[in-house]
Formats: C-alpha cells, structure tokens, sequence
C-alpha cells in the first residue's frame, strides 16, 4: 500500500514536498486553506518584488541623462501595476496546480487540525473530513507581526500586505524596520517618489549584515533624501489630525519612538517580521513540541514525533522560498526512504539569501565578523564594481564583490556581494561553498567580457 502522506499548506515547502512524493510513489493529499503557491510567497514576496522592479525601472530613469539619453519622468499607473501584480501572482498560482494535478496530488481547499499523532481533521466547503495519514508535512507558514502597541487600519498605518499597491501612493511615509523587509520598503517607495523616513533601532540598517554592505545601503538611501532614525524603537502609531489640517480633515500618521522623538508622515508602514501559523493546528492533540510557535525540528525536519515534519517559515529556519522548498524536497526524500542511501542533509549555514534594494545585496556563507568572533582566520579579498568595464557601461558602479576563503586550502567559505544583479550574481559563490570549491576554480573559469561576474574572478584572485 502506497505512503498516505498528508501536507498542511501549499507553500513552497508543501507544494514543493508534495510533488517529489508523488513522483516517488506516495498517495498525497495537500490541505490549503488560502491559496496554492502560498499566501506568504503570492501575497507577500511576489508583489513586494513586483512593485521593487517597477520602481527599480523608475530609478533607472534618474540614470539615464548619464547615458547620452533624455531625462525621463514615468509616472505611476496603478491600476495596470495591480493588474500586472494579479496576473504574476494568478499565472504562478495556475503552473504550480497544474503541476500537482498532473502528479496526481489530490488537493484540498480547507482547513486542518490534528485529531491525533496519524489523524487530520479538515473543514471544507463540502463538509469535514477525516484524513488518516503515514506521514504529515507542516507547512503553514507565518503572517505579519503585529505589536500591541499599533493598530494597523489598510488605509493609512499598514501591514506589508496593505501595500501591493497601497490604495493611494504615499506623499511620504515611516518604515518601521530596518530589516530586510523594511529596507526593501523603503527602496520600493523612495523609488516611487515618497519621502521616506526609517526607523532604526540600533546604529545600522539590516542588523547582523555585513557593515560594509549595510553602509553602502545607507550611502544610497541618504543620497535619495531618505531619513534615517538610528537608536530609535517605535513604541506607539497612530492617526491624528493636525492642526493644519482640522479644517480640511486631513490627517497625518505619528510614530513614537522610545527615546521621545516623534516622526509625522502621510503613511507607517509596519516591517517587523513574521509570527508562524501554527495556532489552532491542535499540535498538542498530536504530541508535537513547539518553541515561540515554532514546530522544532531535526536535520531531516522531523518534530519530535517522527513521522511529523514541520518546513517553511513555521520551522523556525531561515524564512527564505528557496529554504522552504528545498525542506519539502528533503522531507520527501526522507518520508519514502531516501535517507538510507546517499544522502546531503540540508546545511542552513550555506543558504544564499538577497535582498531587493538598488543596490541589491546578497550573500552566502560565512560572514567576515562571525569569522571573527570565533578567531577563525579567514582571507577577505574585496573588488569593487568601479573597476568592472560593465558596471561603467550600465552607468552604474556601486558596490563590491567580497570573498572569503581558507588561507590555508583556498577554499571558499563565503561571500557578499552589494550592486547591480547581486542576487544573481552570488550564485557563483553559493555553488563554490556548496561544493567546497577553492578561489582557483573561479579565477580559472573563463567568464565573460564584458560582464559583472569578472569582478568575482577579481576578488577570487
């Protein structure tokens, strides 16, 4: 009889889970109560980078005078720029059922609760069901986090999800969180001509990156006149009428800080991280363990009853769509036997990871300041993009490749890269670290010229 294995969530990590298992011979049926694809991925990570490369195209406007072309001025369509982020999200959605479909997944819209450690319960339009299950993926995945100090309304003090577009772009508007999220926001509405102001809680954007990386981010953002609040925790939001505006009922948003300084703004959008759904599972009715809402796992994402995985941003690894799908493809393998033949665990440390700002950072590895920390000696070999040919051609030469190896084998631990394509770039790296290959492999590949990439032989060398 075939594996009943049954998914809770149809993110990456469920889709992803639930097409290897098919494929290798299990009887699966996929549980979603949103939407297939995932809400975090298709409501979330899709617009935010939609709308980031339609202000990136703006951005590029402001560039253009330095490339023998007239200044141009776009201005903003936004109901074709909704249409064009339903249409991403809706042709995404189609190719990833259809994909299941053709696997022969069985699909459920409805919502899921354990029963017991081999029983789900799910509350369908059709009525409930019972579902009796070998093995069990939890792939629910997180939502946004909010304090109880701010009461969000989707009109002018917002969730990341109210802003995909918003219903009105902001004359100006405060970013609380200087995170990933949050510095992706203030790019995306800098981009779109907002004046925008940052709240930083401590002394530099994107806490626990790299300083170098984090100050060109922060060079960028003060050239475009953006505000940035270092030091300064935000303790209260709310929507007040000014004085100005009593007459007129124009009102304005003010964001407190806990150091007594107050910002004003059209708009505050809220960017401080994600809490998992993992609330009304009944994980109690079947044994499983959590920590902060957090199913904890093993290297092979088993809870602590072992025939229940937990992946994706509720499995309290990094919430990256390329780690969630990369944990349902291993729970798959585990969940039909792979794991007793070769096998390559999932190495979080080797995670390549980006983020969508101009410049765009990414990297992968070990970092320079965690290296250390611990005193591991390291060799740090930085190029900027100022002498790449390709950077001056694309009138743009922001940023560096930075590379870290072993001085000793030459291996290659890490990297971080700051500029135009890192995203795409750091993918050199993150297969040289993945496959302990050493700085030669990459200066002896013959890349092409003109091209970004050199600078990644360069630095290598």
């Amino acid at each position: 009889m075939a594996t009943r294995f049954v998914i809770i969530g149809g993110g990456p990590a469920g889709n992803t889970a639930a097409t290897y298992a098919a494929r290798l011979g299990a009887q699966v049926t996929l549980v979603e109560r949103d939407v297939i694809g995932g809400a975090a991925h298709l409501w979330d990570c899709i617009p935010s980078k939609t709308m980031i490369a339609t202000g990136g195209a703006i951005a590029f406007t402001r560039r253009l005078e330095g490339m023998g072309l007239e200044q141009q001025q776009p201005e903003v369509d936004v109901d074709a720029l909704t249409e064009r982020i339903e249409s991403i999200k809706t042709r995404l959605q189609h190719g990833t059922t259809r994909l299941l479909s053709s696997q022969g997944v069985e699909m459920v819209h409805g919502s899921a609760r354990f029963l017991g450690p081999n029983e789900v319960e799910v509350t369908s339009p059709d009525g409930v069901r019972i579902l009796h299950a070998d093995a069990v993926l939890i792939a629910t995945g997180s939502r946004p986090r909010i304090p109880e100090w701010c009461r969000p309304d989707g009109d002018r003090i917002l969730i990341t999800r109210d802003c995909y577009p918003p219903k009105v772009f902001p004359e100006s508007i405060t970013v609380v969180g200087s995170g990933v999220t949050g510095v992706e926001f203030v790019h995306m509405f800098s981009s779109f001509g907002a004046k925008v102001t940052l709240v930083v809680s401590r002394q530099q954007v994107l806490p626990g990156k790299d300083p170098e990386v984090a100050a060109v981010l922060e060079d960028d953002f003060l050239r475009r006149g953006v505000r940035l609040l270092k030091g300064a925790r935000a303790t209260a939001i709310e929507r007040v009428t000014s004085e100005e505006g009593a007459e007129s009922g124009v009102d304005e948003v003010v964001v407190r800080c806990d150091d007594g300084r107050v910002v004003r703004s059209s708009h505050a959008v809220l960017a401080i991280g994600s809490v998992p759904n993992t609330d009304g599972l009944g994980l109690e009715l079947a044994g499983v363990e959590t920590d902060r809402g957090y199913v904890t796992i093993n290297r092979h994402c088993q809870s602590n009853v072992v025939h229940i995985y937990a992946a994706g941003d509720m499995s309290g690894k990094l919430p990256l769509s390329s780690v969630a799908s990369m944990q349902g493809r291993k729970v798959a393998e585990h969940v039909m036997g792979l794991h007793k033949v070769a096998h390559r665990h999932l190495d979080y440390d080797k995670a390549a990871s980006a983020i969508f700002t101009e410049p765009e950072i990414a990297d992968v590895g070990l970092a320079e300041a965690d290296a250390f920390a611990v005193g591991r000696k390291i060799r740090v070999t930085k190029v900027p993009f100022s002498s790449t040919p390709k950077a001056l051609i694309n009138n743009d030469w922001r940023g560096f490749v930075k590379i870290i190896s072993d001085p000793a084998t030459g291996v290659v631990l890490g990297g971080s890269i700051v500029g135009r394509h890192a995203a795409e770039l750091i993918s050199v790296i993150a297969l040289a670290v993945t496959a302990n290959l050493k700085v030669t492999d990459i200066v002896e590949s013959l890349l092409v010229h003109p091209a970004l990439s050199e600078a990644l032989a360069e630095a290598a060398e």
